[in-house]
């Protein structure tokens, strides 16, 4: 195949199609610790919201003062950030998604790795996997799966926190008018839902 040749004088050369693949797979850590760097870069404005000291989010975000007092610094020169809610009830796609992202985690590690969803999850977590509807869908599928068939080793709680996700992903409601990402959105709620499970606070 003419993407997989390589010159026949030079067998120490790599095809493009071998340089595709690789290139693949390098760009995906790069879009991911790039999305990261975004991700944590907005959870700083959140922080910067509650009035954290500089000194506890450089601590929480493994930052340097000085980065981080840069990045205070131009946020309050903004307008306020609106203050967030962090309630599980809430009803916009990204938030439902942040939650059965954090459902079908829990289900994997409760079944240590024998969940139908376990690779889906893996591969959200490593940025593999982006939040489409067609993907979406198919986690909503392999959670339903792992409820029906190990609902003896999973409690009430995974079902009807599935049951609150899967309505509101059938009638979903209108993005609420806030500055987060969805990317922060599904972060945050990822975590709320997985502390609620656990029984955290």
């Amino acid at each position: 195949m003419a993407g997989e040749e390589s010159s026949a004088g030079n067998p120490g050369s790599l095809s493009e199609a071998q340089a595709e693949r690789m290139l693949a797979r390098m760009n995906e850590v790069i879009r991911a610790g790039e999305e990261m760097r975004k991700l944590r870069t907005e959870m700083i404005k959140v922080f910067t919201g509650f009035g954290w000291t500089q000194e506890k989010i450089a601590r929480l975000t493994d930052m340097s003062q000085p980065a981080v007092s840069k990045q205070v610094t131009k946020y309050r020169a903004e307008d306020p950030v609106p203050p967030m809610e962090f309630s599980l009830d809430q009803h916009d796609t990204p938030w439902l998604e942040g939650r059965l992202w954090a459902l079908a985690e829990e289900i994997s590690e409760t079944l240590q790795g024998a969940a139908a969803c376990t690779r889906c999850v893996q591969d959200l977590a490593r940025g593999r996997t982006r939040f489409t509807p067609r993907n979406v869908d198919a986690l909503r599928r392999l959670v339903e799966d792992d409820l029906r068939q190990h609902h003896n080793r999973l409690g009430g709680a995974h079902r009807s926190a599935y049951d609150t996700i899967s309505r509101g992903l059938d009638v979903p409601a209108k993005t609420p008018a806030a500055t987060a990402s969805a990317s922060l959105r599904r972060t945050l709620a990822h975590q709320v839902q997985r502390d609620s499970l656990r029984g955290d606070s």
